[in-house]
């Protein structure tokens, strides 16, 4: 079985992070997100195709150097072709049903049981829900007793939402929905959803977390739940001096922690020197980055090698070297 990953995005809402790597390498909690969407694939999944443009070099590099246990196919897109068009530019690679998803997913979703009810409920798709309290920035799904969906509805405005379920960015397909989809650049949500839903396009709802991690925000807060689930770990390599206190739930690698106060929340990476009097809360540190004396940083992503001058405070920021 196929998975195919859509991740041709310029990554414009992490710049300038993705200035200098894509952003399906951007790190969390040690892996990159593609390996967040790779690693829990069922293991009927033997290839996985990657649709990308931007840096598409280094992400050959990355795949090149890193096996992640299936076949991976990158896929190039010359142009921006859309999300159905992305999926009918692989269709050479797809002979079966699939799983594809939006590349910014992080969620807790059981592929497997996902799978269950594709196959039990027979339809052209099965489309992941989610449920929001507010859902006027999203896609939202009407569905009958059985599961299907019978209607899309664009970002409702106040109190006008069919229901609170949105689309999760995570589907299963069967080749047909190929059919549906024409040349050049489409959108799936806009142009084919509607037009297969006589097919069977069938809602799937599920519980746990679920972030979409293409901005700072989202991606902080994916840090934050992941942490907080338990994927706190501090490296025996780590360096600290006495009077470094480190806080609440964390990952920080081989760092040096001359002083300062760390966490809660912060992902370190190896290299990251922290002098006195500094504080880190909730943010990425990436490797190599110096953090001075007495600056602050909260909410915010510090990219490889980037140096927060003394005394600096950084609130809700990217910074990186360009």
């Amino acid at each position: 079985m196929k998975a195919l990953i859509l991740a041709g995005g310029l990554g414009t809402r992490l710049r300038p992070l993705t200035y200098g790597m894509p952003k399906p390498l951007v790190p969390l909690l040690g892996k990159p997100l593609v390996n967040h969407i790779i690693d829990p694939l069922p293991s009927e999944v033997d290839t996985v195709i990657l649709a990308v443009s931007y840096m598409k070099d280094a992400l050959e590099e990355h795949f090149r150097t890193h096996d992640v246990g299936r076949k991976v196919i990158l896929v190039n897109e010359e142009q921006p072709l859309g999300t159905g068009g992305a999926v009918k530019n692989v269709s050479r690679y797809l002979d079966g049903p699939f799983i594809a998803f939006n590349g910014d997913v992080v969620c807790s979703i059981d592929l497997n049981d996902m799978l269950r009810f594709h196959r039990s409920h027979g339809g052209i798709g099965t489309m992941a829900l989610w449920q929001v309290d507010d859902p006027s920035a999203f896609g939202v799904v009407a569905r009958d007793q059985r599961g299907r969906i019978t209607e899309f509805q664009e970002k409702p405005g106040p109190g006008e939402a069919l229901s609170n379920s949105i689309n999760a960015g995570v589907y299963i397909f069967e080749k047909e929905i190929l059919d549906h989809i024409p040349n050049g650049v489409v959108s799936i949500e806009r142009e084919v959803f509607p037009k297969v839903l006589g097919h069977g396009l069938f809602g799937y709802e599920f519980q746990g977390h679920w972030v979409d991690g293409g901005t700072r925000e989202s991606l902080l807060k994916a840090q934050r739940i992941l942490l907080d689930l338990g994927g706190g770990k501090v490296s025996p390599d780590l360096i600290r001096e006495d009077d470094a206190a480190v806080l609440g739930s964390n990952m920080i690698q081989r760092a040096h922690l001359r002083g300062g106060r760390i966490g809660p929340h912060v992902y370190m990476e190896d290299d990251v020197l922290v002098s006195r009097g500094a504080e880190v809360s909730e943010s990425m540190v990436m490797h190599g980055a110096l953090i001075e004396e007495g600056a602050k940083v909260h909410g915010s992503i510090v990219g490889p090698g980037y140096v927060v001058e003394k005394g600096r405070q950084v609130r809700d920021e990217i910074l990186a070297r360009q």
